[in-house]
């Protein structure tokens, strides 16, 4: 199930380790860089019988100013597969996932050089995110928290996020 707007918080940084399949996520080029003529920005993670993975397309991002650079590097195939391994955990607490659970999500997206992803517009049951508030928002502990979407009883919900980000001492 699709959940609810995510609640928000102001002067945070949000991140996620781990995304449901059905999750969409899309690149976007850095200023300075234009995407590719035809490039598709987004991604899709996708449950397949060895577990959940990212579905991409061929996603470029090039210099405006160098319109004419065929840098052979940047042509590189997204064909390979993001790579396996356990992620090192995050330093906050975090609900340790089991190998079985893990295949169910995907991991983070591969980089591509110049561009950054923006956060998915619609979340799933199962995603958790991560909260961290920006230098100078975080005098007053907690300063970081998480929240999870879950299904109960048919509501779909976040979880309360412990946490304000302020500047005031």
């Amino acid at each position: 199930g699709i959940c609810p707007h995510l609640p928000t918080t102001e002067f945070a940084d949000v991140t996620a380790e781990m995304y449901p399949p059905q999750t969409k996520l899309y690149y976007e080029c850095d200023p300075g860089y234009d995407r590719k003529a035809g490039a598709y920005l987004g991604i899709q993670c996708k449950s397949e019988h060895q577990g959940a993975v990212w579905k991409y397309e061929l996603f470029i991002c090039f210099d405006k100013k160098n319109l004419s650079s065929t840098d052979p590097t940047m042509d590189l195939e997204l064909t390979q597969k993001p790579e396996r391994e356990p992620r090192s955990p995050a330093p906050q607490k975090q609900e340790v996932l089991s190998e079985s659970k893990r295949k169910d999500f995907c991991g983070p997206p591969m980089t591509i050089p110049h561009a950054s992803i923006r956060l998915p517009q619609h979340h799933y049951v199962g995603q958790v995110l991560h909260f961290k508030c920006q230098a100078g928002y975080d005098k007053r502990p907690p300063t970081s928290g998480s929240t999870t979407c879950k299904e109960m009883n048919g509501k779909i919900f976040w979880t309360p996020l412990d946490m304000r980000c302020t500047n005031d001492s």
